[in-house]
Order: structure tokens, then sequence, then C-alpha cells
């Protein structure tokens, strides 16, 4: 009988079975109740258990638009859309153990040496799934990224760079969630006074700047801004309470989410009290180019300024002066406006600037020592170009074929690791042609 009793010492000891059984669940509940919070400040919708077998897949889709003014009859031509399985990795089950030795019960009681070794161990296990995240989330390999110079610019960019990108995927992106620095944001605010909430062991605030919510955190390095869709993020896991009991592996699961499993025990050998948790979650972006990662630069790259003031300026690519095409160009602002006249047959025998229609010409200031490009270009172009590299262009000036006020004029600068993006409204009459013109 004694021999029975030391094999399986819990049926002896039933009290003591009741409140380690307690404990497991005590444990796992609260991981599964942090963790219910963090998904819904997320606003994370999916959570997919992951089968034996698999891995883990995200894409990257890009969609570039035909020209879409087609003649009537004309054969419509295809957008050409294109996704790429990218960032594929094993959801990898991670074990931890933790041991506390009689002494320590004997020293500080079991309140301290038990109870709050389990809170660490809690926070701990808590750390492992954000810091992957953290890393995931702040890898620009794939991400959309620019410089600005404040703050507010900084989040509200981000934040419109994702909402563009999903808008042109037809997905939604509704609920946006910003990442900031815990620095950057006091810095922000001055004196104004803010309250944050917690979950999951983050610091957050709903409806702040734009995003749906903010999560304020030392994790991201100052002076960058982060912004996901909430219907970018995916909760992958494993289930603890599955396959591992043949094993002999029994860990104790909450029974609903079934994200982590915990089990203690004593070890007569070495008389200690052990606690193993077994858990694989993960955090996944479905889409890795659906992330935008913003720098904060209190010295940007100095914005351009625009003209019509074409004294000296040469086209050898046409027999037309600008004063053919176009009349009363002004730049107010961000806004150019002015008349433009058609032109039949356009500017020149081939390329962008062929074709009947409309055109204008502007000249811009040169760029400050540094700037190792210079793309300027109408978006979206008529004839589906992106803006074109004109650093090397002494002249500093350009024609572009305009279609009508809804399309826009960028320059774009950049350096090493800094971009600047200016945006120029269009605000044209457009006149008919002139006779014997082309």
């Amino acid at each position: 009988m004694a021999v029975e009793s030391l094999t399986n010492p819990r049926e002896n000891l039933p009290n003591v079975y009741v409140d380690i059984q307690a404990r497991e669940l005590d444990f796992v509940t609260r991981f599964s109740k942090d963790w219910t919070e963090l998904r819904n400040v997320l606003g994370i919708s999916r959570e997919i258990k992951k089968q034996a077998g698999t891995k883990l897949k995200s894409y990257v889709a890009t969609v570039t638009l035909a020209d879409g003014a087609v003649e009537p009859g004309n054969v419509i031509p295809y957008s050409k859309a294109k996704v790429q399985e990218v960032g594929y990795a094993d959801l990898s089950l991670q074990k931890y153990a933790k041991a506390v030795p009689v002494e320590d019960v004997d020293k500080y009681g079991v309140e301290i040496a038990v109870e709050k070794t389990d809170d660490a161990f809690l926070d701990e296990l808590q750390g492992v799934v954000l810091d992957d995240f953290y890393g995931a989330i702040t890898d620009d390999s794939h991400a959309m990224t620019g410089t600005y110079s404040t703050f507010q610019k900084a989040v509200s960019m981000a934040i419109g760079k994702v909402k563009d990108k999903f808008k042109k995927m037809r997905k939604n992106a509704t609920n946006i969630v910003v990442f900031v620095n815990t620095l950057d944001l006091y810095e922000y605010l001055g004196d104004t006074p803010i309250t944050l909430q917690t979950a999951f062991g983050i610091d957050y605030v709903k409806n702040f700047l734009g995003a749906s919510t903010m999560i304020v955190t030392s994790e991201i390095d100052q002076g960058k801004v982060v912004a996901i869709p909430a219907d970018n993020l995916v909760a992958y896991f494993v289930d603890p309470s599955t396959e591992f009991a043949k094993l002999g592996l029994v860990y104790t699961t909450d029974g609903d989410t079934n994200l982590i499993g915990f089990h203690a025990q004593g070890n007569y050998g070495t008389a200690v009290g052990e606690s193993f948790a077994l858990m694989g979650l993960k955090l996944w972006m479905e889409y890795a180019d659906g992330v935008a990662i913003n720098t904060i630069d209190a010295n940007p790259i100095k914005p351009l300024t625009l003209q019509s003031d074409l004294a000296g300026a040469t086209y050898p690519w046409t027999d037309k002066h600008p004063s053919d095409f176009q009349s009363d160009v002004t730049v107010n602002g961000d806004v150019i406006s002015g008349d433009l006249v058609f032109i039949e047959g356009g500017l020149s025998p081939s390329g962008p600037l062929a074709g009947d229609g409309y055109f204008v010409a502007l000249k811009w200031s040169d760029p400050e020592a540094g700037v190792t490009s210079l793309k300027v270009g109408l978006i979206p172009s008529a004839s589906g170009m992106e803006p074109v590299e004109c650093i090397s262009d002494t002249d500093r000036n350009g024609v572009f074929k305009i279609s009508n006020n809804q399309q826009s004029l960028k320059v774009i600068q950049s350096n090493a690791g800094h971009e600047t993006t200016q945006t120029f409204k269009l605000d044209f009459t457009f006149g008919d042609a002139v006779e014997g013109e082309g």
C-alpha cells in the first residue's frame, strides 16, 4: 500500500489536488481573459486553430490598372492582378518550465513563492507573444514607408496609406490600429492629459488622431509610427489539449480559447514545485504589405516650389510652345489652375504626350543637396505611367497630359532613408480645340 500511495500521491492528498487544479485553471483563465481583451482592442475577428503539418502564409497583392479610356466597341484591356505568397513560417510550440524550491515557500510563504512567481510567469509568456508580434509589424521589407515632419502627420499618413492600399484591393479597412512610441505620444501631447487603458500588458487609447485604436508602447522605436487594418490581423494557435494527452502529457486549458496549456506538479527528487506551460500562439498579417511604417523627421527634405514661369525652357521634341496650349497657369499653395487648349495630335509623335488632349507645362525649383531621387507625375496617369525620375533634368521643367481635374500632380523627393511627397490638386478650365492646331 505504501508503494501505491507514492506512485499516485494525488489520490492520498485530495485537498492539495483540488488546489493544484484550481491553480492551473486560474492561470490559463487569466491568460485567456487577457488575450480576449487584447483581441477586442485590436479588432481581431479571426482565430484559426493550426492543423498539424500546416504552415502559415502571408501574401503580397498588387493590381496595375489598364487604361480605362476605351473607345466604343473596342476590347477592354485586363488590369494586371498579382498575388505572391511570402513569409512561410512554422507555428512552433513553445515550452516553458518554472521551479519553486521548498526553501522559498518556507522563507517567503506560499503567496510570494508560488502565486507571485505565477503572476510573473504569466506576464513573461504574454511578452513572448507581443515581442514576436512587434517584430513582425516593424519589419519594413514589404511595408509602405515614408518620412514626415510631425507626429500627427506621420500618424495620419500611415492611416491613409493602409486605407488606400486596401481600397485598391477591394478589401475592408475601416478599423485601423496604430502603434506609436510612448515618448513620441507624450511629446506630442505636452501638458494635455490623456487616459490610457490596458489589456494583455499593453496600453492603448480609442479613437485618437483618426486611429480606431492607438497602441502606446516602448517596443516601437522612437520616431516610428506603424498602422495596420484590424482585418489584416489573424490569430493562429495550437490547442494544447488535443493530441498531447496521448503522450501522457495532460495540460489544463480554459476549455474555451485553449490558447495555452498549464500543468503543476511536485518533484520529490528535487523538492521543488514544477510548473509547465505549453503554447503556440502567433498574431499574423494576412497581407505582409498591408502595413505602413512612417518615420518622424524634424528636418525633412525641403519641399519644391512649382511655378509656371517657363522662360528659357526648351522642348526639342515638339514645335509648340507652352503658350500654344495653356494660359494664366498659376500655382497657389497646393492648387494648380489655368486655362488649357485642346491640341489635336498631341505634342509628340509617340510616348505619353502623343494623341489628342490637353497639356500643361510646369517648372520646379532645384532640390536641396543630398536628394538622390526626384520623381514627378500625374496620379492617375492617362497612360498608366508612374511618376518619372527627373533628378538629372537640369532644366527642371516638364509637360504633362491632363485628362481631368480628378487627377493630381505628385512630386516625390528621397534620399537615404527619407522621402517627402507633395500633392498638388488640379483646377483647370478645359477649352475647345483651336482651329488649325495640331
